[in-house]
């Protein structure tokens, strides 16, 4: 089983022969430039959400929905996108998205109603969820074995790294320009990745690779799916996880920014601090999941994340230790996100090998759905500390209700019961 399990990597065979050090580290850096997209997308924006809520008169709940559609329309792209790259390669599908992606961001930076924009990001969304798509399944199309398992690694390891460095970006825009220049700069940027994939990225799912199923196969394997408690527990749960993740990226800026009075660089360090320990328990639990089944570690991380949530809400509502206690209790939280994704979704696609690719698209779209229903219940309830805090701690005590019931994690013998 392996120890990141990728929510839109579709099914196909993987190549043969494996490649050199210095090629993989073209594929490292040229996916992983693709799979930053979406999460670039969502975290250059957010020093300017409270901006975009001022400009747009509109309050701070509809300012951050601008933020969940854009995950919402992921959600559904993914389950789109994904067979359609199983069906008709990766270069195509992909070269549409991030078009598309390019065009929709343009418009974003011209819009005056806040309604109109958060249509466009459910669109933006949508599209751009062709580059994490296309770049998981292409990691599957060109490597095998140990050096598939080192890639994606080292690609997570990338992505990790963009929610750290992108608020520092739109901070940098900030302070030189209005908001609107965020899409433009995401424009560029995907204009970029569009000359990268037309120029150097081959096409890596063959023709005689290709699935040649119609919609109803696709609907079938959806099906066997939904009708797969377990596989959907599982599924489930990364979701939750990164509605709680999302419940803090949506609800951070006006906790730091207005109720801290924190400036946009004060913000965007304090981010990355943040974002350093997602990347760091990501990489630890890629080393302990070698040793260690992964149902130990999420049992055991969302028990953990759990209790360091009550006591973030705990410190939020007495503001014990002020600013400083609250970062500790934020950050320790966010430490144990990195062990919990990644195993659920590893035995969420363990259970369906035959339609891996249906499976880890469904995940995906469950991750990015149920991050934008919950997250916006923070600016329903008064985007502060205490909001964001219940939020996220509603989050996980629903992923730690959802493991216990709907699967054996924790009943007798759970410890070494298969799920």
């Amino acid at each position: 089983m392996p120890s990141e399990a990728p929510s839109s990597v579709p099914s196909v065979m993987p190549a043969r022969r494996a490649p050199s050090s210095r090629s993989a580290l073209k594929w490292v850096i040229m996916l992983g430039a693709l799979a930053c997209l979406p999460a670039l997308t969502v975290d250059m924006y957010l020093p300017a959400l409270p901006q975009v809520a001022s400009d747009l008169r509109t309050t701070d709940a509809l300012a951050q929905l601008t933020v969940s559609c854009m995950l919402v329309g992921g959600a559904l792209g993914q389950l789109v996108i994904g067979p359609l790259t199983d069906r008709f390669g990766r270069r195509l599908p992909l070269m549409i998205g991030i078009g598309m992606h390019v065009l929709v961001s343009l418009a974003c930076a011209v819009v005056d109603d806040v309604n109109m924009l958060i249509g466009l990001r459910l669109m933006q969304g949508f599209f751009n969820s062709a580059a994490s798509v296309a770049a998981m399944a292409t990691v599957r199309d060109r490597f095998v074995g140990a050096e598939a398992a080192r890639i994606l690694s080292r690609l997570m390891l990338v992505i990790g790294v963009a929610p750290m460095l992108a608020p520092s970006l739109g901070s940098i825009v900030l302070e030189a320009f209005e908001w609107r220049w965020i899409f433009v700069v995401l424009a560029l940027i995907g204009a970029t990745l569009a000359v990268i994939v037309f120029f150097v990225m081959p096409e890596t799912n063959p023709v005689a690779r290709r699935t040649t199923g119609g919609a109803s196969s696709v609907v079938r394997g959806y099906r066997t799916l939904l009708r797969d408690k377990h596989f959907m527990a599982l599924a489930l749960i990364p979701g939750l996880a990164m509605g709680a993740l999302l419940s803090y990226v949506v609800g951070s800026p006006f906790v730091f920014q207005q109720g801290y009075g924190l400036t946009h660089g004060q913000f965007s360090l304090l981010f990355a601090v943040n974002g350093l320990g997602l990347v760091l328990s990501a990489q630890v639990n890629a080393a302990l999941v070698r040793r260690v089944a992964p149902i130990r570690l999420l049992r055991t991380a969302l028990v953990a994340q759990l209790v360091m949530s009550l006591v973030l809400l705990t410190v939020a509502i007495t503001e014990f230790g002020g600013l400083i206690g609250l970062l500790v209790a934020l950050w320790l939280v966010l430490a144990f996100q990195g062990l919990i994704p990644a195993n659920a979704s590893a035995l969420a696609m363990s259970r369906h090998g035959e339609i891996a690719g249906t499976s880890a698209a469904m995940i995906g779209a469950i991750q990015s759905l149920l991050a934008g229903i919950v997250s916006p219940i923070v600016g329903l309830l008064g985007s502060d500390t205490v909001a964001m805090s219940s939020v996220m701690l509603g989050a996980g005590l629903a992923a730690f209700v959802v493991l216990a019931t709907a699967t054996p994690a924790y009943r007798k013998g759970g410890w070494h019961t298969p799920i």
